[in-house]
C-alpha cells in the first residue's frame, strides 16, 4: 500500500475542507478518482437462478460477517429459520457470486461467496462478469456508503418490511477502479482480516484456558500449591449482605455489565434513558458485588473496582470480612451457579425473573474456607482475564485500523501501486 505521504496528507486534508483535489470528481458516493469508471450494478451482474442441489452446503448472510464460508450448523440458525427439506427450493450459489438477504440486504446483509454452495429462497444471487474481481466487492458492497444506497433502494412501509429486490438493485451505481488495483486492494484488506481472525483464535483459545482454570481451581478438582484446608457450605445470606444506600448523587454513574463488568456509565456506547432524579439509585463502592436483579440467572453480575451509583433495578452485595469477593465474583460465573439463581428466581416466564435479596441470601454454595486460598484463585483468574482483556483491545485496534483502510482505499483517496 502507498505509505501517508505530505501528498495524501493534503488530498484528505482537501476533502475535509469540501475541495476537490485534482484527479477527483464528485459523484454520488463522495469523491472518487477520476480515472475509476461509472457502472450500475446490472452492468456488472446478472442475476442467478439455478436451483440448489443436496451435495451443496447451505450458506448464510450475516450482517457482521458476510456469507458463511461453508455449511451453515443447524444450531447457529436464529430460531425462526427453518430448513427446507426440498433442496431445489434453494439456489445455487456459485465462488465468487454477490448474494444478499432480499429483507435485510439494507443493514448490510450482503456478501461475496467463498465457496459454492445453496442459499435460502429470500437471497438474491448475483453472477460477475469480467469487470470486477470478486473478493473487492466482498468489501466495497459492505462500505457504509454502498449500504446507505442500498438502503434507499429498498422499499417496504417500515424498516423490517423493506425489500431489495433484482429489480432495485441493478440500477445502483458504484465507482470501481480497474481490475489490478480491486485485486491489490481485496490483497491488503485480506491481509488484515487474516490478522484479526489469528488474534481472535487467540482470544478463543485464553477464554478456554480460564474456563478450565475456573472448573478446576473453583471445585476443588485441582489445588494451588500450598494449600490443602477444608471446603465448607454455606449459605450466601451470612457471606453478604445487601447494601441499600441512597441519596449518593454526587458519585459517577456505573453501569454494570455481562462482558466488560461494572464501568462507568460514559464508556457505554448508547443512549442515556436513566431519570433525572438520582436520589432513588444504589451507591455501590469498591468490593462489592453487584447484579441485575433481573438477569442474575443470566449470570450478569460482577466485582466493582469503582466507587458510584446504579440504576435501582440492580441489587448491591456488602461483603463479609472473612471473604474474598473477588473469588466470589468468579464463582457466581460458574454454570452450576448460574443455574441455582435460576431456580432461585421468581417470575413465570424467563423474561420476568428476578433474583431479589432475599431469595439470594437463602442459596448454598460449596466453596474454600481459607481466605488466602481464595484470594491466591482470585489473583490467577484476574491474571487471565487481564490477558483476556489486552487481547480484545489488540483486536478492536486492528479492527479499526481495516476500517481506516477502507475507507481511504475504497474510495481511492489513498491509491496503491499495481
Amino acid at each position: 500500500m502507498t505509505k501517508m505521504t505530505p501528498e495524501i496528507t493534503q488530498r484528505i486534508e482537501q476533502i475535509r475542507r469540501g475541495e476537490v483535489p485534482e484527479g477527483y470528481v464528485k459523484t454520488a458516493l463522495g469523491l472518487v478518482p477520476g480515472d475509476w469508471n461509472r457502472y450500475t450494478f446490472g452492468d456488472i451482474y446478472t442475476e442467478r437462478k439455478e436451483p440448489g442441489s443436496e451435495e451443496l452446503p447451505l450458506l448464510m448472510v450475516s450482517i457482521h460477517s458476510g456469507v458463511s464460508d461453508g455449511e451453515v450448523d443447524q444450531a447457529e440458525l436464529p430460531k425462526k429459520v427453518k430448513r427446507i427439506e426440498d433442496k431445489s427450493q434453494y439456489k445455487k450459489a456459485v465462488s465468487g457470486d454477490l448474494v444478499f438477504n432480499m429483507m435485510r440486504a439494507w443493514q448490510g446483509a450482503i456478501g461475496t461467496v467463498r465457496t459454492t454452495g445453496m442459499v435460502s429462497p429470500a437471497y438474491i444471487v448475483a453472477e460477475p462478469n469480467d469487470k470486477v474481481y470478486p473478493l473487492f466487492m466482498d468489501y466495497y458492497t459492505r462500505t457504509s456508503q454502498m449500504i446507505n444506497q442500498i438502503d434507499r433502494q429498498s422499499y417496504g412501509v417500515t424498516d423490517f418490511r423493506k425489500r431489495l429486490y433484482w429489480d432495485s438493485f441493478a440500477p445502483i451505481g458504484c465507482t470501481l477502479p480497474s481490475i489490478a488495483e480491486q485485486q491489490k486492494i481485496a490483497a491488503i484488506l485480506t491481509t488484515q482480516d487474516k490478522v484479526i481472525a489469528l488474534k481472535e483464535k487467540r482470544l478463543a483459545e485464553k477464554q478456554r484456558q480460564k474456563k478450565y482454570l475456573m472448573q478446576q481451581l473453583l471445585t476443588g478438582k485441582k489445588r494451588l500449591p500450598g494449600f490443602g484446608g477444608a471446603w465448607k457450605a454455606e449459605r450466601l445470606g451470612k457471606l453478604f449482605l445487601e447494601r441499600k444506600e441512597t441519596n449518593c448523587e454526587g458519585l459517577q454513574m456505573l453501569a454494570i455489565t455481562g462482558i466488560q463488568g461494572i464501568i462507568p456509565r460514559k464508556e457505554l456506547d448508547l443512549k442515556d434513558n436513566s431519570s433525572e432524579d438520582k436520589s432513588k439509585y444504589l451507591r455501590i463502592c469498591v468490593g462489592d458485588i453487584g447484579y441485575n436483579t433481573m438477569r442474575m440467572w443470566q449470570g450478569v453480575s460482577a466485582y466493582s473496582d469503582y466507587e458510584g451509583i446504579v440504576s435501582p433495578a440492580y441489587t448491591i452485595l456488602k461483603p463479609s470480612s472473612s471473604i474474598n469477593a473477588k473469588y466470589f465474583a468468579y464463582l457466581f460465573k460458574m454454570p452450576e451457579i448460574i443455574f441455582l439463581f435460576y431456580r432461585f428466581s421468581q417470575g413465570l416466564v424467563d423474561d420476568t425473573r428476578n433474583l431479589k435479596y432475599e431469595n439470594f441470601r437463602k442459596i448454598t454454595v460449596f466453596y474454600t474456607a481459607d481466605v488466602n486460598e481464595q484470594t491466591a484463585i482470585a489473583e490467577v483468574l484476574s491474571a487471565a482475564d487481564r490477558e483476556i482483556d489486552l487481547l480484545r483491545q489488540d483486536i478492536e485496534q486492528e479492527k479499526q485500523k481495516k476500517k481506516a483502510l477502507m475507507q481511504l482505499l475504497l474510495t481511492g483517496i489513498v491509491r496503491v501501486n499495481v
